[in-house]
């Protein structure tokens, strides 16, 4: 009912509405939302001073009369509420109209289902204590909230700012930023987030909470602490040093409450016992730092100290110290694998429960004595790819939802075709059926360190979707004419296929193809039942159509970089696992051409996908753009490459990739790395939007330096891509005049599920990063770290504070702080041996380097950038996740060579490539600067000599990348 469902955004805040919402909508649940307020005879208009509420639950009940009439009197009706005063006044006003209380509807209803009758019971007690607490304690510990009204009239007059609240995870007792949304800022002039400093100036508003802030006086602002922090001691944060003063305000009012289910701890058997056995109330430590602990009411504290569990938040009353909840579930014991991963899931709010019973029945059945075949009918509409295209994907080793494949041949005039094919996952995949509801709903699928749960069933997204090798499959093929010598691309077409790829590669093996190693055909089963003719013929067929890809890609590449591309770097750690899923390594990414190669053809794809769907439906196309970063959140990146004597240049994209680029020590290939990676953090997230929401200027990909931009070619792992594909194939119905839109969505409404995606995106990114944390902490948790070589290894200080350094280690990816001074007050002294050791003494910072003046020992002075050896631990802790510790042991590098992967190849290639961007830029450059000038005779004879071309000298590049460069980079 429409006067419930505002009811319950005015009384619960918009999240808890959005959900309510969502359900609504969710055609599997069979419901249908009454607008009441909309209908002549079931309107109630308000009576003068009538509160909010009783208004609603009169218009409620006036509502529920009129459905009772409009069936006739033939069917009860049925209507929920607390509010005691309304039972006994309505409860016997109408025969068939029955007003309960929620616990007489489930003691009368669902009188079996145990687990809501116990989380109903944990709500009411923790309601009461509530109450009666808020009777005994009339001390105010914060603020009242400034009334919604007036925050309204407040942010429009500029008096107030509204944005989000982040609290800084190192120090959130002390520390919180509010990002800044709307338009009230910007008659302030504030260009950087406002810091809340102390809890009391965050007035019970909780991380994720869009709030009212008021600025404080310029005299009362402060800056961001600069000291690396360990959480368990925040309280002590109050007296490091701070940066300059910004910005600083207080909440005065909370706009909208993002409250979710939060993962905690209960306290220690000792702890509590220290507060007496009577009590029930129990203070929980939430897992994330950011959550304030939350006081919650039960019996069962001592019994589930050794668990995670689930809570939610009630209500935060001013005259409570911490916010009030209830127990909700049991996840798993603290440092059980499954129940860490269960805590990862729900704190990112991943349900990934089975798919049901409704979403299979939706499947082709597939059979060992009946496999799926190509359809009759389906042959006729497609184009078969079968025996003309020689197609084959590339992927990583063990891939099984296999999206995308590739094609390249040389057409009958000399010129090349390019082929991205891509799974034709909507041709299973009805709108609005079971399963497309499930896969918007989930909207991607989530990648785990060790697992991952599909945005699809299995045997859609590892079978029939799957673009395995030699078997048929269904796909959408985009394709490209392109020029024999430049590439230039003469003719676009799209069109729904049917093909069959020859090789399902991997991505080393395709590497070590490109490179002239013919040894990993051993490792391409589509090969090994070929006698040694037809198999040297199909070998020989297949390194043709690698290195025609990577030349065809290294060209598209090139243009894009001549308009600003950033090659951006992250960090990415494979955890490999032996065959009992025991964690054996932590192999960081190696960076192969080949990975360049394919992700080149994909950009390649969406771009045109992206320019074909937006001009067939200006309005409402699913695009993705990339704002361009804030200047501020380049400072640390910039600051770092001062310290080298480089510039960083960030007025536009392509100023910024041509400073990162200038900005090689020869002597370290990880300075331009970690400047990569700095430069990457800087940046803001890509989002997806509706085109009729968003002014044109602002659809243009930063990073990609493209000016449309979707995803198109990943619709087995993400929702966004299905939309789009049905967007392509409703473009070509309009050009065919067949007018079959009856499945895209409105602007609104993919402006609504376009930001539910980015959600989704989000939380799969952090939870991926988590899981990685995860593994990587139970990598090392086990080990002796004075004992096990493993647990030392080479250190690059990327980052100075005021207390010690945060380290980058290759060898495993992490990246974690490093302290030179500890909680004992002992700094870090050397010997003579360039070992280190604690002594008593002091530390000195600058801008890009730190020291220690020991009163014994040598003193230590760490720069940016310099090369030391930690050993590595892991933090226990029984409320949080466990954490690495990086402990500084000598100020020389880690001398080994077994255990460091080495990796002069990659970066020796990596060269190699970007001396291809560089000349293909400069041909590029003089090519138009030659267009621009009238052609004479004899320039154009000179024109048409074999002089050098874009595409020679692609080629004389592509050689040098064949010859052995290792012995020229001293390895």
């Amino acid at each position: 009912m429409q006067t419930a469902c505002q009811a319950m955004q005015h009384q619960r805040g918009r999240r808890q509405y959005n959900k309510l919402r969502n359900l609504l909508r969710d055609a599997r649940h069979d419901c249908v939302k009454f607008f009441n307020e909309f209908q002549m005879l079931s309107y109630l208009p308000r009576e003068r001073g009538e509160s909010l509420e009783k208004w609603q639950t009169r218009s409620i009940y006036n509502a529920s009369v009129w459905y009772y009439n409009h069936f006739s009197c033939q069917m009860p009706i049925v209507m929920v509420t607390d509010d005691e005063d309304s039972i006994q006044q309505l409860g016997s006003e109408t025969e068939g109209v029955f007003v309960i209380s929620f616990k007489n509807y489930l003691d009368n209803f669902w009188p079996d289902l145990k687990a809501a009758h116990e989380l109903f019971d944990s709500i009411l007690q923790s309601r009461r204590e509530r109450e009666s607490e808020s009777q005994e304690h009339s001390r105010k510990e914060y603020p009242e909230h400034v009334p919604m009204e007036s925050l309204a009239a407040g942010i429009k007059s500029g008096r107030y700012i509204q944005g989000v609240l982040n609290v800084n995870k190192h120090r959130a007792q002390v520390e919180a930023f509010v990002r800044l949304q709307g338009a009230g800022h910007k008659e302030k002039d504030l260009r950087t987030d406002i810091l809340i400093h102390g809890a009391k100036a965050r007035n019970r508003a909780i991380h994720g909470d869009i709030v009212a802030v008021e600025l404080l006086p310029q005299s009362e602002w402060k800056g961001r602490t600069s000291a690396l922090c360990e959480n368990e001691s925040e309280e002590k944060a109050s007296g490091d040093v701070c940066s300059l003063p910004m910005p600083t305000g207080r909440v005065v009012g909370i706009i909208q409450k993002n409250w979710r289910d939060y993962v905690a701890t209960f306290p220690s058997k000792e702890e509590i016992q220290s507060h007496g056995k009577a009590t029930q109330k129990i203070l929980v430590t939430p897992w994330d730092y950011r959550i304030p602990k939350i006081r919650i009411s039960t019996q069962q504290a001592e019994a589930l100290q050794d668990f995670r569990v689930v809570v939610r938040i009630d209500s935060w009353e001013m005259t409570s110290v911490y916010p009030n909840g209830h127990f909700v579930r049991v996840l798993g014991r603290i440092g059980d694998l499954e129940g860490e991963i269960q805590t990862i899931l729900v704190e990112n709010n991943i349900n990934v429960s089975p798919f049901s019973e409704a979403q299979m029945s939706e499947m082709p059945a597939v059979l060992p004595e009946k496999p799926w075949e190509v359809s009759p009918e389906e042959e006729l509409k497609r184009v078969d790819l079968r025996e003309t295209h020689l197609v084959f994907s590339i992927d990583p080793k063990g891939c099984e939802d296999v999206d995308d494949a590739l094609s390249i041949r040389t057409l009958a005039n000399g010129n090349l075709e390019l082929g991205v094919h891509i799974a034709d996952v909507t041709h299973f995949v009805a709108a609005n059926s079971y399963t497309d509801l499930e896969a918007r709903a989930r909207a991607t699928t989530y990648y785990l360190a060790d697992r991952r749960y599909d945005m699809l069933p299995a045997v859609l997204s590892a079978n029939l979707c799957s673009l395995l090798g030699l078997v048929d499959r269904y796909a959408v093929s985009v394709m490209w004419e392109l020029d024999k010598t430049s590439y230039e691309i003469k003719k676009f077409w799209y069109t729904r296929s049917i093909l069959r790829s020859s090789y399902k590669l991997f991505y080393e093996a395709a590497q070590a193809l490109l490179d002239g190693d013919p040894a990993p055909a051993a490792e391409i089963p589509e090969l090994q039942d070929l006698d040694e003719n037809a198999k040297k013929r199909k070998l020989d067929e297949l390194i043709w159509a690698i290195g025609k890809l990577t030349d065809v890609a290294r060209h598209i590449r090139a243009q894009r970089d001549i308009c600003g591309a950033l090659e951006l770097e992250g960090v990415e750690v494979r955890v490999q696992l032996d065959d009992k899923k025991n964690i054996d390594d932590l192999i960081p990414r190696q960076p192969l051409e080949v990975h360049e190669t394919i992700a080149e053809c994909m950009i390649l794809a969406n771009h045109w996908v992206a320019k074909k769907i937006w001009e067939s439906f200006p309005y409402q196309a699913l695009l993705r753009r990339h704002p361009p970063p804030r200047q501020e959140f380049f400072a640390e990146l910039q600051e770092c490459a001062s310290a080298k004597g480089f510039t960083i240049d960030t007025r536009s994209n392509k100023a910024l990739a041509d400073s990162l680029d200038r900005a090689v020590d020869p002597s370290d290939p990880l300075v331009n790395k970690l400047l990569r990676s700095m430069a990457t953090q800087a940046m803001s997230n890509a989002l997806y939007f509706s085109t009729g929401s968003s002014p044109e200027e602002e659809f243009a990909h930063y990073g990609l330096a493209l000016d449309r931009y979707t995803h198109f070619t990943s619709p087995i792992r993400r929702y966004a891509d299905i939309i789009v594909h049905r967007l392509l194939f409703a473009a070509a119905s309009k050009e065919d005049k067949s007018g079959a839109k009856e499945n895209l969505l409105g602007n609104q409404e993919l402006e609504e599920l376009c930001n539910h995606i980015n959600n989704r995106n989000r939380a799969a990114q952090h939870a991926q990063k988590q899981s990685t944390e995860l593994f990587q902490c139970m990598y090392f948790k086990d080990k002796d770290p004075e004992r096990d070589e493993l647990c030392t290894s080479n250190g690059v200080i990327y980052s100075i504070r005021t207390n010690g350094v945060l380290v980058f280690v290759p060898r495993y990816g992490i990246k974690a702080a490093a302290y030179l001074k500890n909680k004992e007050g002992l700094v870090l002294s050397c010997r003579t041996d360039k070992t280190c050791s604690w002594s008593p003494g002091c530390l000195q910072r600058f801008p890009d380097r730190i020291g220690s003046i020991p009163t014994v020992g040598l003193p230590v002075t760490l720069k940016l950038f310099d090369h030391v050896t930690v050993q590595i631990s892991v933090q226990g802790s029984r409320c949080h996740a466990f954490t690495i510790r990086l402990q500084i042991t000598n100020c020389e590098p880690y001398k080994t060579s077994e255990l460091e992967p080495t990796q002069s190849h990659q970066v020796s290639k990596t060269d190699l490539v970007r001396e291809v961007t560089k000349t293909a830029e400069e041909a590029q450059l003089a090519q138009d600067k030659a267009k621009a000038k009238p052609v004479e005779e004899e320039y154009e004879q000179y024109c048409q000599t074999k002089g050098t071309s874009l595409y020679c000298l692609l080629e004389e590049i592509k050689d040098l990348a064949l010859l052995d460069v290792s012995a020229d980079s001293g390895a």
